[in-house]
């Protein structure tokens, strides 16, 4: 990445960490992009080279903190190669997604608020870099070299979403009804129903000859 690029980055990111910290302090309707340029500390015509409105930095500031929390646990997923089953891997992906979540509960506010399917599948084909591949070409690799196949793997998906996103909200901020330790094998149980629910093949224990 060349000087000007890298520049353009720091500019785009010092926005969006600007509007984030913004919207949690203030909430999304009292912020304004006069607040966020200042917050930044870069002129407000700077903003319109990368955003088109308030809305437009919201939704990019979801889509980039769903891809960088999904990119942290599929790099912690990378230092497990014995994890090499397709069904682990997903688990193994909510579980670390979740505890990065719990000790960020700013982040766990600004996504309850604003991460709705439309959004999030948004995120799916955001592009952080050049050299990192979406959330939604990973997902893909990972189907690829699944032991069962799917039908449906975008429903599949999303089902998985809305179940994790549902119940484990009140579970990382008030501990309701339990707290997220003791909650997470239970979703492990409700995850892997979903998972024989669309598979397309045998399950596991018996394997197509």
């Amino acid at each position: 990445m060349g000087k000007v690029d890298h520049n353009k980055q720091q500019k785009r990111e010092s926005l969006l960490d600007s509007a984030f910290s913004l919207f949690i302090d203030n909430g999304f309707n009292k912020t304004s992009i006069a607040d966020i340029v200042k917050n930044a500390g870069v002129a407000k015509g700077t903003f319109y080279l990368y955003f088109k409105d308030k809305y437009d930095i919201r939704n990019h500031l979801i889509a980039h903190k769903a891809s960088q929390v999904f990119q942290t646990s599929y790099l912690a997923l990378q230092k497990h190669p014995e994890i090499q089953d397709f069904e682990d891997q997903v688990i193994f992906i909510m579980d670390d997604i979740l505890d990065q979540l719990a000790s960020n509960l700013n982040l766990v506010r600004l996504l309850s608020k604003h991460l709705s399917w439309g959004f999030f599948k948004n995120s799916l084909f955001f592009t952080p870099s050049e050299d990192t591949p979406s959330i939604h070409t990973i997902y893909d690799k990972m189907l690829q070299n699944a032991n069962h196949t799917y039908h449906s793997p975008e429903l599949m998906m999303y089902l998985i979403l809305e179940l994790v996103n549902g119940t484990s909200y009140n579970a990382i901020l008030y501990q309701q009804p339990v707290g997220l330790q003791e909650l997470k094998p239970h979703l492990h149980q409700a995850v892997r129903g979903i998972f024989d629910q669309y598979r397309t093949d045998e399950t596991a224990g018996d394997s197509k000859h």
